[in-house]
């Protein structure tokens, strides 16, 4: 897990970023790194929920698959849903299904996106949610 990246103001608002691939970990975290957002990124399950044991998010961004495990992402958004319950939840899959879709939902999930994710969905959907994005200057 990495540290929160520092950019605190009068309103600050946290992002938890959930993903085993370092290339898209880093552009989500990325994503967030403006001012008012503390972003913090975890490569696993232990990581994330250790995570959000310790703070409140305001938005969660999980993969469903973590390191190979079908349930991780499922694990981080039951996690989320009694940890930071009014956290938007934003689940990301390389292999969507009806099933999982369903899953996702019932455990929290807010909005359901297939990989390779556009940044401008995540950045448009953050923003729904008050939170800022290095894109929200291109969004409508």
């Amino acid at each position: 897990m990495t540290g929160p990246s520092h950019h605190q103001g009068p309103t600050t608002t946290s992002v938890l970023i959930v993903e085993d691939e370092d290339s898209i970990r880093d552009s989500l975290a990325e994503l967030f790194d403006v001012e008012r957002v503390e972003v913090v990124s975890a490569a696993d399950t232990t990581a994330a929920l250790a995570a959000l044991r310790e703070r409140d998010f305001d938005l969660v961004v999980t993969d469903l698959r973590l390191a190979g495990k079908h349930d991780g992402g499922l694990q981080v958004m039951a996690a989320a849903t009694m940890l930071s319950p009014d956290a938007a939840v934003i689940a990301l899959t390389a292999y969507p299904n009806e099933m999982v879709r369903l899953a996702a939902h019932r455990l929290g999930a807010t909005h359901f996106v297939q990989k390779p994710a556009d940044l401008l969905v995540i950045a448009s959907i953050a923003a729904r949610h008050g939170i800022p994005s290095a894109l929200s200057s291109h969004i409508d």
